[in-house]
């Protein structure tokens, strides 16, 4: 244990109390059990006090930092983040632009508990990547969130992670994600087909975006990732598709329930009778046992492909031929790949056709470019043809691409404990400091990408000199763009993400003309564990002739 006036408190605290109990049970002088029944509770009260008033406000390294107004006592600044309207991604975004700050703001919370925001490059690079392993999950809500994803990539921790993160690296190399364009094109051509077909029994032309991203999104993460098309745009009762729906859907009622488990040690929660929490374990057990299945399968295909001399080149099957994971481990892999590989990429493209919807002129930019670049869409699905390539080479595309994920990236925010006594921009922080990393805020910065950093602008993004479309978006740091993390514990899939992107894009506005169903409609911003339109996201369509 450290040594610190709170621990130094702690145990005087117990032993009175203890010393107390005894006491009273063995002794019948009545001022002595006052002395020790008194000694007890001054020991308890200035424990009390110190813990939540005198450290965190007087003698903790941190309160000398910047913070927001609107502090009140014992409540923080917790009454701002409560304001109707008033979510808590846009607090971080104004937070950042009226507080003064070298790299850190401190948000205290109920009982003054402290939260320090990023708000520069330089401090998110002391906290992603020189000291990224002095920093993990907060334990109760990756205990939480383990149920679904289990303890694969995203969920494992120091050396563990490191291991994992080798191991499963040449899954992801640019080589086999060029080998995996196919893929996603073919599956985009045949998500637009879905769209056609369904188009044709609605008599205002109406449908939601959302489904079918979801769907198309698990079909291509089912042949890219484990080798199988799950078929999931043609069968609504698919049972992967419906598992994963239940767990992510974003009702409020699951919204309040993910933030109950975040928030209230798991025993607590379970203890409450709570009908969803039923829900929630036997889809888990589901999923896990779906994925068990998938793990079985594609081993003893493979053991057949040997004997004939090929190999399958999905993501599941490079692991198992790696033979360094157990089943276990192979299991937690796929339940994190399938529902972070599918849910952000669908998160992608429902913002994406929402704002093309909203900008009609820039849509139509974009077509244009799709319809030079691709006069004919069939000639893609030759097996010959270098898709990785073209897609990759048409800069409107890949500005409208970047932009999309700058403005709205599938997870808003994510936080850090500091696991050990470290430092942040020269800043002395003790262990147990939590921090918000605000991927929203940061990508929305005016310090970091001018005063039009709100607004849906491609062309950021564009280099005029060259005409393609660049890596920064004009922005002088890397880290001005937070959608995948960077770093060691950034997104691995970050290359699988964009290709998948640019595949579904390029299709999807190829093939249709979009416009909001309801434009007063005011869409909020809901989700689980991605950001997607609590709503839905409801466009008008209008099938566009591409090709011969």
């Amino acid at each position: 244990m450290k040594f610190n006036l709170a621990n130094c408190l702690i145990l005087p605290a117990l032993e009175a109390t203890a010393a107390y109990i005894l006491l009273a049970n063995t002794l019948s002088d009545t001022s002595l059990k006052r002395y020790w029944l008194t000694l007890t509770i001054l020991h308890n009260i200035i424990l009390i006090l110190h813990k939540w008033f005198i450290y965190p406000l007087f003698l903790s390294p941190l309160c000398n930092l910047p913070q927001p107004r609107g502090f009140i006592p014992l409540f923080g600044h917790g009454r701002l983040l409560l304001k109707k309207h008033q979510p808590s991604r846009d607090w971080q975004v104004r937070t950042m632009r009226t507080v003064p700050n070298d790299g850190i703001i401190l948000r205290r919370g109920f009982l003054h508990t402290t939260k320090l925001l990023l708000t520069t490059p330089a401090a998110l690079a002391d906290v992603l990547v020189y000291k990224c392993y002095d920093f993990e999950k907060p334990r109760v809500g990756a205990n939480f969130i383990k149920r679904f994803l289990g303890e694969g990539l995203l969920m494992s921790e120091g050396e563990e992670h490191v291991w994992q993160r080798k191991s499963i690296m040449p899954a992801f190399r640019f080589r086999h994600i060029k080998e995996l364009y196919p893929v996603f094109w073919g599956k985009s051509m045949e998500f637009c087909a879905v769209v056609k077909r369904d188009l044709g029994a609605q008599p205002d032309s109406v449908l939601d975006v959302c489904y079918y991203a979801t769907r198309v999104t698990l079909d291509i993460i089912g042949i890219a990732g484990m080798g199988r098309d799950l078929g999931s745009l043609y069968n609504k009762d698919d049972e992967l598709a419906k598992n994963y729906q239940e767990i992510l859907e974003p009702t409020p009622e699951k919204v309040l329930y993910y933030l109950t488990n975040v928030i209230l040690p798991p025993w607590l929660v379970r203890k409450l009778p709570w009908r969803l929490h039923e829900r929630v374990t036997v889809t888990t057990g589901n999923l896990r046992r779906i994925c068990s299945e998938f793990l079985a399968e594609r081993k003893m295909k493979i053991r057949c492909e040997k004997a004939e001399g090929r190999e399958s080149r999905d993501i599941l099957s490079i692991m198992i031929r790696g033979n360094d994971q157990s089943d276990k481990n192979l299991v937690d892999q796929l339940l994190t790949f399938v529902a972070a590989g599918h849910e952000t990429t669908s998160s992608a493209l429902t913002w994406t056709s929402y704002l093309l919807a909203q900008q009609p002129a820039i849509q139509a930019r974009l077509r244009s470019e799709i319809l030079k670049y691709i006069p004919d869409p069939g000639v893609l699905s030759s097996p010959d043809f270098d898709v990785a390539r073209l897609l990759e080479s048409m800069p409107y595309l890949n500005c409208v691409c970047n932009e999309v994920l700058r403005l709205f990236p599938p997870v808003p925010l994510t936080s850090r404990v500091a696991v050990r006594d470290t430092t942040v921009c020269g800043h002395f922080i003790p262990s147990g400091t939590m921090f918000w990393i605000v991927p929203w805020a940061i990508n929305r910065s005016p310090k970091l990408w001018g005063p039009d950093a709100e607004d849906f602008v491609p062309e950021r993004w564009m280099d005029t000199t060259t005409g393609r479309a660049t890596m920064n978006g004009g922005a002088e740091s890397n880290y001005s763009f937070l959608t995948f993390l960077h770093g060691p514990r950034g997104c691995i899939g970050e290359r699988f993400a964009r290709a998948e992107m640019r595949s579904l894009v390029a299709t999807f506005v190829g093939n249709f003309e979009m416009e909001l169903a309801d434009p007063n409609e005011e869409i909020v911003v809901g989700g689980t564990l991605t950001s997607k339109p609590r709503n839905g996201m409801k466009l008008r369509l209008k099938d566009v002739k591409w090709g011969p």
